[in-house]
């Protein structure tokens, strides 16, 4: 049964921060699960990544659980894997409220965080304790606001999580930490990729987790060609396409899209499914990639596959719809990948590129 529908009005009165607290609490509780039971996957949304198996290519994007407090509960609605995070070192308070803006007339949001979350030990504490057997977990790092050596902080997080984590999301790509989309250049990028790769290396005892770069989609063309080339240079693992935006499309229609922060939600797909194209030529396909931003449906996920994603992740379409538009897109995914005549996700990734029809 889907109760979201029935309760949306109650959650368009609340607050976005309160409304989000509310969706972890139906989480924890088990409420989300009892209304939610995951639908079973069509087998041709199988796909393996880095040697992983994934039931289907979907996952839920870094900011929902930014505490690492649900993510075995948000897997059990149906997703391949979640993203916990951002998490920094230390604890941190994040920037003053109001901070989180819903655009209903643009099935967006606009959020200016700051990286809040209660820190590493927390975060680590509760890695250490779930469940491995419900799905993979990816951790989105992050650097303290008031940390100017920004290659400990990310070769700390690194290290410590690597036994925990399934896979290491380097995030430098948040426009609400004070210069940390600066760290997006050649010199600085190298220097975190390599220390967090240390830090990662040092900890281990087995097979270690991959190792990805989350970028943002305001680069221009330069940057995106410096970026590339040093993640294939220094064999990263794979690229997550793209962080939330500050442009501000001209079709946007809420009033509040003025305000400050990463636009996330449907006025990014455009934007944030060119990039990944172009990472997807840069790299020629030789590096996975996950793809998100915008994601409002199975089509929107097809057209990332196509574009170059491996694995598609998306948060806002779930605040507009609730859990049940994770099976709506898994259901509409599986029914494109027949119609045009793939047996599985692998075969689509970057589909666009290899037949010419990019736009």
């Amino acid at each position: 049964m889907n109760i979201y529908p029935l309760i949306l009005p109650v959650l368009r009165r609340m607050d976005p921060e309160r409304a989000h607290r509310f969706a972890l609490w139906g989480l924890k509780t088990g409420l989300a699960a009892k209304f939610y039971p995951p639908e079973g996957d069509d087998p041709i949304l199988a796909t393996t990544v880095w040697g992983r198996a994934f039931r289907n290519p979907l996952g839920l994007a870094a900011g929902f659980d930014k505490n690492a407090e649900v993510p075995d509960a948000a897997l059990d609605l149906g997703l391949g894997f979640v993203e916990v995070g951002g998490v920094t070192p230390q604890p941190q308070a994040g920037n003053p409220q109001p901070r989180l803006f819903r655009l209903d007339a643009d099935r967006a949001l606009i959020n200016r965080m700051g990286f809040n979350n209660e820190g590493l030990s927390v975060v680590l504490d509760r890695l250490a304790r779930r469940n491995r057997a419900h799905g993979w977990v990816a951790v989105n790092l992050g650097k303290n606001k008031a940390q100017d050596d920004a290659v400990a902080d990310y070769a700390t997080l690194a290290g410590r999580l690597a036994l925990h984590a399934d896979m290491l999301v380097i995030n430098l790509s948040s426009p609400n930490t004070p210069g940390l989309r600066a760290l997006q250049q050649t010199e600085a990028l190298v220097a975190i990729v390599r220390a967090a790769r240390a830090g990662r290396d040092a900890a281990m005892i087995g097979t270690a987790p991959p190792l990805l770069l989350k970028i943002a989609p305001d680069l221009d063309s330069a940057e995106i060609a410096a970026i590339t080339r040093a993640a294939m240079d220094e064999k990263l693992d794979g690229l997550v396409v793209s962080n939330t935006t500050t442009s501000r499309p001209a079709t946007m229609l809420s009033a509040q899209h003025t305000e400050s922060g990463g636009l996330s939600g449907a006025p990014l797909m455009d934007i944030s499914t060119r990039l990944l194209r172009r990472v997807y030529e840069l790299t020629g396909g030789q590096m996975p990639l996950i793809g998100v931003g915008g994601v409002s449906g199975g089509a929107d996920a097809y057209a990332k596959i196509r574009a170059g994603a491996s694995l598609v992740q998306f948060y806002s379409g779930m605040v507009f719809e609730g859990p049940a538009f994770i099976g709506r897109v898994k259901r509409e995914l599986a029914v494109l990948l027949k119609h045009d005549g793939f047996t599985n996700v692998a075969q689509a990734v970057g589909a666009d590129l290899r037949a010419g029809t990019a736009p």
